[in-house]
């Protein structure tokens, strides 16, 4: 979506950049697919914007909604002093945090059962990064077990709270799908089976 003019002045408006410099607490942490978790905070809050959402405490969110579930210790209150919607952004950021020990089936159903609107939002563009980062996983037991985890808790978020993300989801599963299918993992699959 083309940003228009009084949606650029609502962003221009939005305190972003110390959220990001609490980002950057994430260069070092490499991801599966490559890169770092600093770029997928970015990530996200590109397709957020993407999405058209210019929602100040969601953007925030979308900047750090890693950094409490991969910085061990993490001092919350680096957060919570940020401005005067911090805590907002930091109950967001915590309804999307997977707590330690906790299942990610049952983390993922407690975001469906109890997420709000903006948790759920911020769940499906999280997802969308994460599906788009697919494609550079060579672990075809990583991909499908991703594809699987986002057919079935993903897309009831993303078909609840935005019909286009959920449409880009089903895109993303099914070309990660198409690319097992082209180096014979299912065949493979079922011959060790």
């Amino acid at each position: 979506m083309k940003m228009d003019t009084q949606n650029m002045l609502l962003l221009k408006g939005i305190y972003l950049a110390p959220y990001m410099q609490v980002a950057t607490n994430l260069i070092g942490k490499k991801r599966h697919a490559g890169g770092n978790m600093f770029r997928h905070q970015m990530d996200t809050l590109a397709i957020l914007i993407d999405y058209g959402y210019i929602d100040g405490i969601l953007l925030k969110a979308a900047c750090i909604h890693d950094v409490i579930e991969d910085i061990p210790d993490f001092n919350h209150n680096l957060i919570l002093g940020l401005d005067s919607e911090s805590g907002q952004v930091y109950e967001l950021v915590l309804e999307v945090t997977k707590k330690t020990g906790q299942l990610k089936s049952e983390y993922l159903r407690g975001i469906i059962d109890h997420g709000s609107r903006r948790a759920k939002i911020l769940k499906t563009a999280d997802r969308i990064s994460n599906m788009i980062s697919l494609g550079f996983v060579t672990s075809p037991e990583f991909i499908e077990r991703y594809c699987d985890e986002t057919e079935l808790y993903v897309f009831p978020i993303a078909l609840e709270v935005d019909y286009d993300m959920y449409q880009e989801l089903i895109q993303l599963v099914i070309t990660r799908r198409q690319y097992l299918e082209q180096i014979g993992y299912f065949d493979a699959k079922h011959r060790d089976n």
